[in-house]
């Protein structure tokens, strides 16, 4: 299973830019995907993810700005960020939470994409 991001960059506090993750391989389901995010020396924390039906979960912090959606056919993943900040600038993770199907069986596991930069300037 790969996951693939897409959409990073640099752009002006207030600004907007929109992540995308797509993830492929053997894949069953999709249980949840989501986005997570690590500052230089800060731990990595969640932004946003959501299920397979549906139900969202977002950080305090991104709020009203940020969008999380999904297209289950497509096994993507994108986030829509608004009204950026400097503070969030930061290396995006995607995570998925993927059933696995293969000659070997199934399996369950959580998968993690490279990484793209985010940096918002002032």
């Amino acid at each position: 299973v790969q996951l693939v991001e897409s959409g990073g960059g640099l752009v002006q506090a207030g600004g907007s830019l929109r992540l995308s993750c797509v993830a492929s391989g053997s894949i069953f389901t999709i249980n949840a995907m989501g986005w997570y995010r690590q500052a230089p020396g800060k731990q990595r924390e969640l932004v946003a993810i959501i299920t397979r039906d549906g139900k969202i979960n977002y950080a305090d912090s991104v709020k009203g700005r940020f969008t999380i959606s999904r297209d289950n056919a497509k096994n993507t993943v994108p986030l829509q960020m608004n009204s950026l900040k400097p503070e969030d600038t930061a290396t995006y993770y995607c995570n998925a939470d993927i059933t696995t199907i293969g000659p070997w069986g199934s399996g369950r596991s959580d998968y993690w994409g490279q990484g793209t930069q985010v940096t918002v300037s002032s």
